[in-house]
């Protein structure tokens, strides 16, 4: 066995078949999946089988950041439903075993896109296949009753949106490397705007949120169109899972779209400018065709999605200088989060208003 960074072979095995006695064999091999910015997940097999293993990203971590057990816990409860996502075996708490805690799921066969590139090689019916179905496919998470998968307690609805500002405020504090203005008056007018309806927020009105909804934590075969779920094999990433108001999902997707753009090539991802990409209209659009009903204004959501989304990034760029990141592509990363913060401010402009109507 040759041990990777963060992944000790030999107790993990150890701990693993005592979980899944005969899973997998006794002579692993490891190997880090690239892409992921965030946590790690590597790819074990005995020869014969093959498992991924999770666990949160070495070094400078957040108190209620990279929870491997609320991932753990949503995936298990959405299997059966009409969300795809892999299947799980095991979860472990204990640090002692890897240094943090992690879980051991399906390898599922599937790509993640992010780039430009990549999509274009698939051609421009196959992209706007694929990116209609990632929109399908949220729509149908946020359809499910979270009663029903034994979700109901996974989060508190009421002040959902006021207790995401704080949250996110208190992260930035954690992890800001240098003076930030733009998120010091972003936080301020968010906290000034969460909408009047968040204090009453009940089970009518909310929904099972994934927290980081985006095309490159979808795992794809384009052009299979063979199922409900279509080319969507499995959605990943559920460490911010929670139950809320589902319209953080559909701002987080609009702007994750315009992170190309903001900060200029692949950086940190330009899916979106791929042909036959559908643009912020065509998504919100058939996102409203499935869910059945109209969307309010999303400028909060809109400036919540680019203060988040800068605040991952911030944290990204921590590990980065600190020399605590495991891969390659991190030292762009810091470079996403001013411009971010900017379009947020401006999404939350007195003239900005970004509605559908069915």
């Amino acid at each position: 066995m040759s041990d990777l960074p963060g992944l000790d072979l030999a107790a993990f095995h150890r701990w693993y078949d005592a979980q899944r006695p005969g899973d997998l064999g006794a002579d692993l091999t490891g190997a880090l999946i690239a892409g992921g910015k965030s946590n790690l997940t590597y790819r074990v097999s005995d020869g014969t089988t093959e498992r991924i293993v999770r666990r949160p990203p070495l070094g400078h971590v957040q108190a209620t950041a990279h929870d491997m057990g609320r991932e753990y816990t949503a995936m298990s409860a959405l299997a059966g439903t009409d969300v795809p996502v892999p299947q799980t075996y095991a979860h472990c708490a204990d640090d002692a075993v890897l240094g943090s805690p992690f879980y051991v799921m399906e390898k599922v066969d599937g790509l993640a896109y992010r780039t430009a590139d990549e999509l274009a090689a698939l051609g421009a019916e196959t992209t706007s296949e694929l990116a209609g179905a990632m929109v399908d496919v949220l729509a149908r998470l946020h359809a499910v009753d979270p009663q029903a998968v034994g979700l109901g307690e996974f989060g508190r609805p009421a002040g959902f949106l006021e207790r995401q500002v704080r949250r996110w405020a208190r992260q930035l504090e954690g992890s800001a490397t240098r003076p930030l203005p733009d998120a010091e008056t972003l936080l301020t007018r968010l906290a000034s705007s969460v909408p009047a309806d968040d204090a009453d927020r009940d089970a009518t009105t909310s929904s099972i949120v994934h927290g980081d909804y985006r095309l490159d934590n979808l795992l794809s075969v384009a052009g299979d169109v063979g199922t409900s779920a279509g080319p969507v094999k499995a959605v990943v990433d559920w460490e911010m899972a929670t139950i809320g108001d589902p319209l953080t999902d559909v701002a987080l997707l609009l702007v994750y779209d315009k992170l190309g753009t903001l900060v200029g090539g692949s950086a940190v991802a330009d899916a979106s400018s791929a042909p036959g990409y559908p643009d912020e209209r065509a998504q919100l659009e058939r996102y409203v065709a499935a869910r059945g009903r109209d969307l309010p204004d999303l400028s909060f959501h809109l400036g919540l999605a680019y203060l988040k989304i800068a605040v991952i990034l911030e944290g990204i760029h921590h590990r980065f200088v600190a020399g605590q990141t495991v891969g390659e592509g991190f030292d762009q990363i810091g470079l996403a989060v001013e411009p971010l913060l900017a379009a947020g401010l401006d999404a939350t402009s007195a003239s900005s208003t970004t509605s559908m109507k069915e």
